[in-house]
């Protein structure tokens, strides 16, 4: 076998000639095993560098059972990556600790309802290691589709189950919504704010519910014509906010569900002449560098850490799927959810 310039590869032979050990210690090495003394290490990795070895893939996941690629399945359109920060941000974290763990992300999107089984053909044809879910909606199937496949799967946020899946005690990474959305409309009441609305994500996703549910925790009592629903996007939280000051012209405060429906949000109070925070204040949730300090005023919002959820579910993933030795961990005991902390971040708007 030649490489692009017509000289022969460098085998795994080469290599073990050149270090001084035998073939089988090069394996390991090179597919990260234990019980192999670090200075070898060093030595193998040397040379491979030096004759510029480059690993049979086919051969080498053959022999540690791994695809090293990873499934990152969104159920959105694909164009939402282009306009909202969140996502690419998630997909930031998830690209950084794949990567350096030696695995890449297969982006995959279910846009349409005929994609399910393009993609359920895809994750059970052998390609990848396991699947990353998020954006999911109430009733989705991919939660079931990995059950069946037998794959190893991680969901961002908590999956809306049916009930004969809600004991099936699925893997997510999820951030403190309802306390997060507790912290928001607490801190708009603390500054004695009194007609408190709030623009809500769709309410077939778990957090947009959670949200909802602090909001209420803080306000049992309000009206029903407080509460709009969103869609995540800036123009979904612009027309929430219109038909949320036709309800309440006398609205003098807004929690709002996502920092995207924020700016929108905040556009639409501008255009009606409010003024933000004198007449409207207003508080966002997510705390994204692209959008809360850029906004104006600065939007008060509740931080999530984004990148480092996206991380943390590559990470899960990874130690579900296999040891540090590259072999299944089936045996380990199985991990959690985690839910992680929110925080309220004070700027402008409210």
């Amino acid at each position: 076998m030649t490489d692009r310039t017509g000289a022969p590869r460098p085998t795994l032979e080469a290599v073990a000639r050149r270090a001084g050990v035998s073939r089988s210690t090069v394996s390991r090495v090179i597919n990260g095993q234990p019980r192999v003394r670090a200075e070898v290490v060093e030595r193998v990795r040397e040379v491979v560098t030096e004759l510029g070895y480059v690993p049979n893939q086919i051969a080498r996941s053959l022999v540690t059972r791994r695809n090293n690629a990873v499934a990152v399945v969104i159920t959105e359109p694909q164009n939402r990556l282009f306009v909202d920060p969140f996502f690419a941000l998630q997909l930031h974290g998830i690209r950084r600790e794949l990567v350096e763990q030696g695995s890449q992300p297969v982006l995959l999107f279910i846009e349409e309802p005929d994609d399910y089984a393009g993609v359920g053909e895809f994750l059970g044809g052998g390609h990848v290691d396991g699947a990353l879910l998020f954006s999911l909606h109430a009733d989705d199937p991919l939660p079931a589709m990995t059950d069946r496949l037998g794959l190893p799967a991680v969901f961002g946020g908590r999956p809306v189950a049916g009930p004969a899946e809600r004991s099936r005690g699925y893997l997510y990474v999820d951030a403190d919504n309802r306390g997060g959305a507790r912290q928001a409309v607490r801190h708009l009441v603390g500054l004695g704010r009194r007609c408190v609305g709030t623009v809500t994500g769709p309410l077939n996703q778990a957090a947009a519910v959670d949200r909802l549910d602090g909001y209420r925790d803080v306000l049992p009592d309000a009206a029903p014509h407080l509460v709009v629903e969103g869609d995540f996007t800036q123009e979904g939280g612009a027309g929430a906010m219109r038909r949320l000051l036709d309800g309440c012209p006398r609205l003098d405060a807004v929690f709002v569900a996502s920092d995207l429906m924020a700016a929108g949000a905040l556009r639409v109070l501008r255009e009606s002449g409010r003024r933000v925070p004198e007449d409207v204040a207003v508080v966002g949730f997510d705390d994204l560098p692209a959008i809360a300090p850029t906004t104006d005023p600065p939007l008060t919002t509740v931080h999530q850490d984004v990148e480092g959820m996206g991380r943390l579910m590559a990470r899960l993933l990874l130690t579900r799927s296999f040891g540090g030795n590259g072999t299944p961990a089936a045996g380990d005991a199985p991990a959690s959810p985690v839910v992680r902390p929110t925080r309220l971040v004070v700027r402008g708007s409210a």
